[in-house]
Formats: C-alpha cells, sequence, structure tokens
C-alpha cells in the first residue's frame, strides 16, 4: 500500500518539474486585481463636503423693481420716435457725421494748394569786412543793407501753369571810397511762368489730391448712410425686443395670478375631501416656479429696455435712464410682399456697400490716371521778364585812387558823361524801373528724363491696375453676399409667419386644453399634476405666441436692412450736422 503511495508521490514531482523546465526562465509579473467597485462614478474619492448641511430658510421676495428705473414714470415712444432719437443722439452716427465734415475739410485743404499765395521778406543787415581791393585805401568796409521783397504765386489748375511775380527792394549804405552811391536804392521787377508741356500738364498731384478728396467726401457719406441703416435696423431689432420682454412679464404675472388661484382652488377640493392634502404642495411650487418666472422676466426686460435707451440716449446723464419705456407702436406690421428678383435687384441698387465699391472703383481710377501722367517725360517751359532800377545819393566819402575823366579835365565830353550817367543814378530809383532801362528777358526749356524708362511709375501704374481687378472681384463678392442676406431674409420672413400661425393655435389648444383638465380634476377624472402641466403650458404658448410676432417684426426689418431701404421705410433723411 505504502509502496504505491509512494511511486505516485514520485510521478507527481516528476510531472511538476517536466512543467517548470518547459516554462519561460523569465519570472511572469505578478497580475494585479483591479477593485471594480473602485471605478464607479458614485465611489469617487477626494470630494470635500462643502455646506452639507444647507439649507436656504429665506422665504422673502426682493424689490419687484428694475435697477436705476422708476416704473411709475413711464414714457410712451413709438418706433419713429426711438429711431429720431437714435438719429439724433447715437455716438455711432455721431462719429460718422464727424468723418464726414472731416472729410469736406480734406477737400477744402486740397483746394487751398491753388490760392494766390504773397510770400516776402524784410530785414537790416550791417556787415564789417576786410580789404582785398587795390582801388580802395581802406583797411575794412563797412555796409549796411535794408531789404525788402515781396512775391506773388499764382496757378492754373486745368493745365499746371506756375505764375509768378516778384517785387525786390533794397537800400545799401557804405563807407567804400570806391562807391559812388551811398545810399544807393535797388528795385527790381520780375515776372515768370513755367507750363508743363508733358508731364504734369494735365494730371498732377495737387489735382489728384482734389480729386480723392472728391471722392473721400462721396465715400464717407455712403459708409454715414450705411452706418444709418445699421442703427435704425438696430433700434428697430430692440424696440421689439423690448415688446416681447414687456409682454413676457405680463404673461408671467398672468401665470402667477392664476397659479395662486389654482392653488386657492385646490384647498377648497382637499377641504371637500376630492384632494389629498399632499396635492396641495405641487401647487404652491408651481406659484413658486411662476414667481421666479416674473423675476426672470423683469430682468429680461431691464436687459432690452437697456440695449434700446444705448442706442437712443445721448449720453449716460440722460433723462431717459430713469425711466420706463412703454412701446406703443402695433405689433401688426405688415410684411412686404417682393419676389426674390425685386428684392435682389432693389438691395443692388440701395446697399451701400456696392456704392462704397464703386467709390473705391473711381479712386482706383484717379490713380491709374496718375501714375500714367508720371510715366510721361518731365519738360517745362519757362519764360522770365524783368526789370530794375537804381537810385540813391552821391557817396560823400567817393574819393578813387585812381584818375577820373572829371579828376583830369573838367570840361571834357567824358567828364560830361560821367555826370549825366551820375545824375541818372542818384535820380528816383522808381523811374528807371518803369522806363525799363535794364530789362532782362529768358526764355527756355527745363526737362528732367530718367535714362532707361521711369520703372517706378511703371510698378505704380502696375499696382494700380491690380487693384483695380481686385475692387472688380470685390463687387462680385458683394454682390454675391447681397443675394444670400436677401434669400435668407425672404425665407426668415416665410418661417417666422409660419411660426406664428403654429403658435397661435397652440395658444388657442393650450386655452382649451387647460380648461378642460380643470373641469375633469373637479369631476375627479384627472389629478393636480396634469392640470399644472396644462398651466405650465398654456404659459409657454402665450410667450411664445407673441416671440414668433416679435420674431416676424425683426425679420421684415432685418429684409429692409438687406435691401438698403431701412431709411426710405421709416421716412429718415441722414444729415451731417454744420
Amino acid at each position: 500500500m505504502y509502496r504505491y503511495l509512494y511511486v505516485l508521490v514520485i510521478l507527481l514531482c516528476l510531472g511538476g518539474a517536466a512543467e517548470l523546465l518547459a516554462q519561460d526562465p523569465t519570472p511572469s509579473p505578478t497580475p494585479v486585481v483591479i477593485d471594480k467597485q473602485s471605478t464607479e462614478p458614485e465611489n469617487i474619492k477626494g470630494v470635500p463636503d462643502i455646506a452639507p448641511a444647507f439649507r436656504s430658510d429665506e422665504r422673502g421676495l426682493p424689490d419687484l423693481g428694475r435697477v436705476g428705473v422708476d416704473m411709475l414714470r413711464q414714457r410712451t415712444m413709438t418706433l419713429k420716435e426711438a429711431i429720431e432719437l437714435a438719429m439724433e443722439n447715437n455716438k455711432d452716427i455721431e462719429v460718422s457725421r464727424t468723418t464726414v465734415r472731416s472729410a469736406e475739410f480734406d477737400l477744402a485743404a486740397a483746394r487751398g494748394f491753388y490760392q494766390p499765395r504773397l510770400s516776402g521778406q524784410t530785414y537790416y543787415d550791417r556787415s564789417t569786412t576786410p580789404n582785398v581791393s587795390i582801388f580802395s585805401n581802406n583797411q575794412e568796409t563797412t555796409v549796411g543793407t535794408l531789404v525788402g521783397n515781396a512775391q506773388v504765386q499764382a496757378f492754373a489748375p486745368n493745365y499746371g501753369t506756375v505764375f509768378t511775380g516778384g517785387f525786390n527792394n533794397s537800400r545799401v549804405t557804405t563807407d567804400n571810397p570806391i562807391s559812388i552811391l551811398s545810399p544807393q536804392y535797388n528795385t527790381g521787377l520780375t515776372f515768370s511762368i513755367t507750363q508743363p508741356i508733358f508731364r504734369g500738364r494735365k494730371f498732377d498731384q495737387q489735382r489728384r489730391t482734389i480729386e480723392i478728396a472728391k471722392r473721400n467726401i462721396s465715400l464717407t457719406d455712403t459708409q454715414f448712410r450705411q452706418r444709418s441703416i445699421e442703427v435704425v435696423a438696430g433700434v428697430e431689432r430692440a424696440y421689439w425686443d423690448l415688446t416681447f420682454a414687456l409682454r413676457n412679464l405680463q404673461v408671467q404675472r398672468d401665470a402667477v395670478r392664476d397659479a395662486k388661484d389654482q392653488l386657492e382652488h385646490n384647498r377648497r377640493l382637499v377641504a371637500e375631501g376630492q384632494l389629498a392634502p399632499i396635492d396641495i404642495i405641487a401647487s404652491e411650487t408651481q406659484v413658486a416656479n411662476f414667481e421666479q418666472a416674473v423675476y426672470d422676466a423683469l430682468n429680461i426686460v431691464n436687459t432690452a429696455e437697456n440695449a434700446l435707451k444705448n442706442l437712443v440716449s445721448p449720453n449716460r446723464n440722460g433723462a431717459l435712464w430713469a425711466e420706463a419705456i412703454t412701446p406703443v407702436e402695433p405689433v401688426e406690421v405688415a410684411a412686404p410682399r417682393t419676389t426674390l428678383t425685386e428684392a435682389i435687384n432693389m438691395a443692388i441698387e440701395n446697399r451701400p456697400e456696392i456704392e462704397i465699391n464703386k467709390a473705391q472703383r473711381e479712386l482706383n481710377a484717379v490713380d491709374q490716371r496718375f501714375y500714367k501722367e508720371q510715366s510721361k517725360p518731365q519738360i517745362d517751359f519757362v519764360a522770365s521778364y524783368g526789370t530794375s532800377g537804381i537810385g540813391g545819393g552821391q557817396n560823400p566819402n567817393f574819393s578813387p585812387n585812381f584818375p577820373t575823366p572829371c579828376s583830369t579835365d573838367p570840361g571834357s565830353p567824358a567828364c560830361q558823361q560821367q555826370q549825366a550817367n551820375l545824375a541818372l543814378l542818384t535820380g528816383n530809383p522808381f523811374s528807371g524801373l518803369f522806363a525799363q532801362r535794364y530789362p532782362v528777358l529768358r526764355f527756355g526749356i527745363n526737362f528732367s528724363l530718367p535714362l532707361f524708362g521711369d520703372k517706378t511709375a511703371e510698378a505704380q501704374l502696375g499696382k494700380a491696375l491690380v487693384e483695380a481687378e481686385r475692387i472688380e472681384t470685390q463687387r462680385e463678392q458683394v454682390e454675391q453676399s447681397i443675394q444670400v442676406d436677401v434669400r435668407n431674409a425672404l425665407q426668415a420672413i416665410r418661417t417666422n409667419e409660419a411660426r406664428l400661425r403654429s403658435a397661435a393655435i397652440a395658444r388657442e389648444n393650450s386655452i382649451k386644453q387647460y380648461e378642460s383638465e380643470q373641469r375633469k380634476l373637479n369631476e375627479g377624472q384627472s389629478d393636480v399634476y396634469k392640470v399644472l402641466e396644462r398651466q405650465t403650458a398654456l404659459t409657454v404658448a402665450r410667450s411664445n405666441e407673441l416671440r414668433a410676432r416679435t420674431d416676424l417684426n425683426k425679420a421684415i426689418a432685418e429684409l429692409e436692412r438687406v435691401t438698403g431701404s431701412s431709411l426710405k421705410a421709416n421716412d429718415i433723411v441722414p444729415k451731417v450736422k454744420k
């Protein structure tokens, strides 16, 4: 018996040894046992207890009012009045107005270049210099000069012509013994003209500046109209949002009243034994929820009213901020009946973006014209004419150290001629000026030509041509975007008309369902929860109906905006304050 046991044990040991030899000598890691219970969300660790015993015991209602607004100071306002206030007071509109006025001053400044200009100078100069002449015995010479010059410059804008007239005068005193006159009066009158022959004759930088300023006025005026359209559309949206918010506040207020009436009715049913006392709790919760809804609706009113006031109030200290705005505009706004083609054509004709693109094309055309002109050779015709006069008194220090005709032979013809010349010099300088004794005439050509072509002008012209292509591409993009806007606006009107129809039906049916559920409750065929559910649905349906009407009005305003007819539809003519 024992012998068989020994044999069995030996066989088992040999089998275990063979299995160990057949396995990988590398020891396998010890398997990790994952506690599945620890991965469950409710077993998350490390969550601290924060105010675990908190329970609010506050049962009083906060102040039922709007911050900074006396709700008893009602200010009725039509949509037209709101738009007019915005056009008068809105800061964006005012900024646009100042931009237009600034562009007008830019044009006036550009035109001012061609105004005739009077310039001049006057000064007194006294200088002492060493004598370096063999004709004078003085060691130094002192000269005093009094100068008075004036010049008038005028332009011919259409041809680039420049006219210049100058009148120069000076009085010179000296102790130089070889100077015949002291004081000596010099006067001169000159006229000159510069006429471009090629570059600058038809168009130049000054005329380019004027043309750009003109088109900038048109551009800023269009941008002003664009901003006006956006403000009008924004006022319309804000006005209808406030209309809905106030109507929704009425609905929520009525819902509280209806919920309290239902609560009292349920209490009577409990007293009559038709309802269990626990059913009162659901009605009380309904009243609390509707009371909270009143505060939420009041907050929406406050937000909507502040948005409208921000558009129409002149500043933060305006009296309007303390008043409660009451919209009185009828909510039944007729939707425009127009086809897609008519609406798109109207938008292409009226949208400011198209006019802005047109103004950009005109500005680009001005640049192309200028750079084409700049590529021409610079050749100007110049001409001038001048006359001068001289006069004064004989220098008392005149004593030349060389013989003169009068010092050698006082009776000679040469001395007589010298005396005659001296008489002319010591006369009135204007007599010689107007007698044109000393005329100077000059005319000729000034030119400046690049040796290998004007690469700068050519490059600038090429850039202007590329810019024209970009502007044209932008126009196509704008027109396509306008088409999308019009399509979306028309579709939105149809969608909101359908929503209004659906909301009206839902409101009518909700009234019937609520009244029916009340009758069933009184007859013991329903429960409180179904009545409260119908009551909530009726409140939502009442709000949704006016929301749908408001959204339809906003969709109509959006169609007016995308077709560029907001100002015309509201009889608004934007004006720039002078």
